[in-house]
C-alpha cells in the first residue's frame, strides 16, 4: 500500500451519506459480551498510596469493595439490535419488581429506553432507595453515581453497574490523597479560620466521606448556590472540589467577580501554587478540575448559533467555562434544561450546551421546536457511553439467571460519613 501511494496511487473512498437531523441512527450488529467471570482484573487500575501499599480501584475513583468483581469479557457473538432489545426485555420482565433500572440523562437512547426512572445522579440515587420492593438496582450511568446509589440504598439492595470501567473525568480530577494534602496545608496555614469543604456530586465516595467528617456537604449543579451560601454561613473559607467552572459560576451568583475565587492546583507542591497572601484574602478556594465535555463549548459557538438562528435561546450547563455562561441566555442543571424546553413555546429555537445524548433526546421529544447542540459534532461523554445495549443485555440476563456481577459496594464506615454530607445537602 505504501509503495502504491509513493507511485502516485490515491485510494478511492466511498462517499458517506450524511444523516439528516432527527433521522435515527442505522441499526448495526452488536457484539454481545460473553457471560461469566473474568480471569484476572485487567480493568482495575492500581494506584499506590504514599505509604507504599497498593490501592486498587476500577477507574481511579474512590476505594470500594466490588463483590463479585467482573468486567465485560471478550465478544462472543454478533447480534442485531432488535434481538438484543427482545432479550433484554425478556430478562427485565423475568426479574419483575425485584429490579429497578435507573438511567442518567446522558445515557444513549439504546439503553435509557429500559430505565424505570430517569434523572440526574442524586435524584436517581434517592429514587432507587425509595424502590424498597427491589433488591437489585441497575444503574445506567458512571461509577460515582452507582456509589451514591449504594450509599443511599436499603440494606437488602445491591447496586449493579453494567461496566465497571465507566468512570468520570471530572470526578477523577480529585482524589482523596491530593485533597487530604491540600486540606492539611490550608488548615495548617490558617489554624484560626473555619474552613468548610464542599464537594460536587461528581466525586468519589471517599471524598464525600471526607467532606462529611469535616463538617461539609455535597452539592449538585441544581443546588450549588444554596450550598455555597450555607457553607459561607458556617465558616469564613469555602474549599470546593473538583469542578472549578461550577465553583466559579456559583461564586458569581453570590455577587463575586470571576477572579475572586482562587484556584488550587494539586500539581503544585506548596499551597496549590497560590501566593500565601492571596490565599489569606480569599473566601473561596476552587480545585483545578473540569468536565472534558462541557469545556468543549466556546463563546464562538454561541456567536455562531445566534448568527445562524436569529432569536435563538442559548442554554448551557454551569460546568461550562465562565465566558460561555456569560455569553449564553441561561445556565442550569440537566433538570433545569429539560424543564425549560417544556416551558418554551412551539416554534422556539434553542441551542443547548451539554452532553449530546441529552440534546438529541430533547430534539426528538420536542419536534415543535428547533433544538440543537451548540457543537453538533461534539463527542458525547465517552465513559457514559460505555454503558451499551450489549452490556445491559448481558447484565440483565445474568441477573435473571441468579448471577449478580459488577456489584458496587461502598464500605459501611465510608458510606456513613458520606451520608452525613448528603444529609446536610438535603437539609439546605
Amino acid at each position: 500500500r505504501r509503495g502504491r501511494r509513493a507511485a502516485g496511487h490515491r485510494p478511492r473512498h466511498r462517499p458517506r451519506r450524511a444523516r439528516a437531523r432527527g433521522e435515527p441512527r442505522r441499526a448495526l450488529p452488536h457484539r454481545l459480551p460473553r457471560a461469566g467471570p473474568l480471569a484476572g482484573a485487567a480493568h482495575l487500575l492500581g494506584r499506590r498510596h504514599p505509604d507504599g501499599h497498593a490501592v486498587h480501584r476500577p477507574h481511579g475513583g474512590s476505594v470500594t469493595t466490588l463483590a463479585p468483581t467482573c468486567a465485560i469479557p471478550a465478544p462472543e457473538e454478533t447480534v442485531h439490535e432488535a434481538e438484543l432489545i427482545g432479550r433484554a426485555t425478556a430478562a427485565r420482565e423475568a426479574l419483575g419488581d425485584r429490579l429497578v433500572i435507573l438511567g442518567h440523562h446522558y445515557q444513549k437512547h439504546e439503553v435509557i429506553r429500559f430505565a424505570d426512572i430517569t434523572g440526574d445522579s442524586f435524584l436517581l440515587a434517592r429514587r432507587g432507595a425509595e424502590a424498597t420492593r427491589a433488591d437489585l438496582v441497575v444503574f445506567l450511568g458512571v461509577y460515582f453515581m452507582a456509589e451514591a446509589a449504594d450509599i443511599l440504598s436499603q440494606p437488602h439492595q445491591r447496586v449493579v453497574l453494567p461496566d465497571l470501567g465507566a468512570g468520570c473525568h471530572l470526578a477523577e480530577c480529585a482524589d482523596i490523597f491530593t485533597v487530604n494534602d491540600a486540606w492539611e496545608q490550608i488548615t495548617a496555614q490558617f489554624p484560626d479560620r473555619t474552613i468548610v469543604p464542599l464537594t460536587y456530586m461528581n466525586s468519589g465516595a471517599d471524598l464525600k466521606a471526607f467532606v462529611g467528617r469535616n463538617g461539609g456537604a455535597v452539592c449538585t449543579s441544581g443546588n450549588a448556590e444554596r450550598a455555597f451560601r450555607w457553607a459561607r454561613e458556617q465558616g469564613d473559607m469555602v474549599f470546593f472540589f473538583p469542578d472549578e467552572h461550577l465553583g466559579r459560576n456559583t461564586a458569581c451568583l453570590l455577587g463575586m467577580q470571576p477572579t475572586d475565587p482562587v484556584m488550587w492546583d494539586p500539581r503544585e507542591a506548596a499551597l496549590g501554587g497560590i501566593v500565601p497572601d492571596t490565599l489569606a484574602a480569599s473566601e473561596i478556594v476552587l480545585w483545578k478540575g473540569f468536565c472534558n465535555v462541557h469545556t468543549g463549548f466556546t463563546v464562538r459557538q454561541v456567536d455562531e448559533a445566534r448568527a445562524a438562528h436569529p432569536g435563538v435561546t442559548v442554554i448551557v450547563h454551569p460546568e461550562c467555562p465562565r465566558p460561555v455562561v456569560e455569553a449564553a441566555d441561561e445556565d442550569g442543571s440537566t433538570e433545569y434544561i429539560i424543564a425549560r424546553l417544556d416551558e418554551l413555546p412551539a416554534g422556539s429555537s434553542v441551542a443547548i450546551g451539554t452532553d449530546w445524548n441529552l440534546v438529541d433526546r430533547l430534539r426528538i421529544n420536542h419536534p415543535d421546536k428547533t433544538v440543537f447542540c451548540l457543537k453538533e459534532d461534539l463527542c458525547p461523554c465517552v465513559t457514559m457511553n460505555r454503558i451499551t445495549l450489549p452490556k445491559l443485555t448481558w447484565t440483565l440476563e445474568n441477573l435473571a439467571a441468579g448471577e449478580v456481577m459488577n456489584v458496587v459496594s461502598v464500605d459501611e464506615d465510608m458510606a456513613a460519613e458520606a451520608r452525613l454530607a448528603l444529609d446536610r445537602m438535603l437539609a439546605l
